[in-house]
């Protein structure tokens, strides 16, 4: 009897953190009817839709929630009502993904984001996409980071006034484990099977370095080599974890 409390008692409360009028108009706004009634993106929490006028592909067989914008992963369990989603570009998912609470998701018209198979963003990641953003499979970003293709403004070299490039692609590794409070800016690549240390700034291709590498730094470098997280032992218990059955 009690076992059957508590298994309805953690049902309800799931129930509860759906916020289910923002999950239904999503859905039903952005997909054909087929997909849209299986419902696979859930939205927990507060969130804000400033612009829903690009397009979302879901390149993987369609599961109910198998998409959660403020999704509770992490040990923080209150929210700053501050999620916010800006789609006028397009976004394709390619497996189950997990978004943490109080994101910024800004997607450009004309830009292109991807999400591979279980890619997380941790609590309060800005990402903004501007021109191009791939996150490949496992890429997993801790809280308080941000992911720029931008710099916002224009800059030029002031003696042969040579003009730098606004904006230019992203694409995250698979396998990759991004610490909290990172800047990945404009021209980032990193390799398969990268671990990037808390409080740095990527900004060029490292994908030279090989795989199973640490990054740190401001800007990232190189200080380790033959490091990884250890994927094969945490893959089952991740999924077991953030991935809803029902």
């Amino acid at each position: 009897m009690i076992k059957f409390l508590k298994k309805k008692y953690r049902w309800i409360k799931f129930q509860l953190s759906v916020n289910w009028i923002k999950t239904l108009y999503f859905n039903f706004k952005m997909f054909p009817f087929q997909i849209a009634a299986k419902l696979p993106v859930y939205f927990y929490g507060s969130v804000k839709f400033t612009s829903l006028n690009g397009n979302i592909i879901i390149e993987a067989p369609i599961k109910r929630s198998m998409v959660g914008f403020g999704q509770q992963f992490e040990l923080a369990t209150r929210s700053k009502r501050t999620a916010e989603i800006n789609l006028n570009g397009d976004l394709k998912i390619k497996g189950h993904v997990h978004i943490g609470k109080d994101y910024m998701i800004y997607i450009g018209v004309n830009a292109f984001c991807e999400f591979g198979h279980m890619v997380c963003l941790g609590s309060d990641v800005k990402l903004f996409c501007t021109n191009k953003i791939v996150l490949n499979n496992w890429a997993r970003i801790g809280y308080q980071s941000q992911v720029l293709d931008t710099n916002f403004h224009n800059m030029f070299n002031i003696v042969t006034k040579e003009r730098y490039p606004l904006s230019s692609p992203i694409t995250i590794g698979s396998y990759n484990s991004i610490a909290n409070r990172n800047t990945i800016m404009q021209n980032t690549k990193t390799p398969d099977y990268c671990v990037v240390a808390s409080n740095s700034l990527l900004n060029k291709d490292y994908t030279l370095l090989g795989n199973n590498i640490l990054l740190a730094g401001v800007p990232a470098r190189l200080v380790r080599e033959n490091f990884s997280r250890d994927w094969e032992g945490e893959k089952v218990s991740i999924e077991k974890f953030l991935i809803r059955k029902k």
